[in-house]
């Protein structure tokens, strides 16, 4: 009886200190991509579509701090350039940055 008590009491503690890391990853932004699904997803998609004047979108997602908005829609314009979308909790566009994962950042307020 006792074995089982202290199993259970280690199985208790690793979980325990899971959860205390994948908070702490969490406050300090490691795996930022959280990725927007169902109505919001689409209504942003649309809305950055509209901004980008076309193009596939490549991803939606919560914005991560580098940016103004709430959410980050990639898009990939008709002329094979990309742009990350920076909409407001109303999917109004509020800014938009190049992204040609050079490093560059190009950012640009919306209006």
């Amino acid at each position: 009886m006792k074995l089982n008590r202290r199993v259970a009491m280690i199985v208790a503690a690793i979980a325990v200190l899971a959860a205390a890391g994948a908070g702490i990853a969490k406050a300090v932004g490691v795996g930022d991509d959280e990725q927007v699904t169902g109505p919001a997803a689409g209504q942003a998609k649309a809305a950055a579509l509209k901004a980008a004047g076309g193009g596939t979108v490549l991803g939606v997602e919560r914005q991560d701090g580098d940016g103004a908005g709430v959410y980050e829609v990639e898009v990939r314009r008709t002329d094979g350039s990309q742009v990350e979308i920076h909409l407001n909790a109303a999917f109004k566009p509020v800014g938009t940055q190049a992204d040609d994962d050079t490093g560059s950042n190009d950012e640009q307020d919306g209006d």
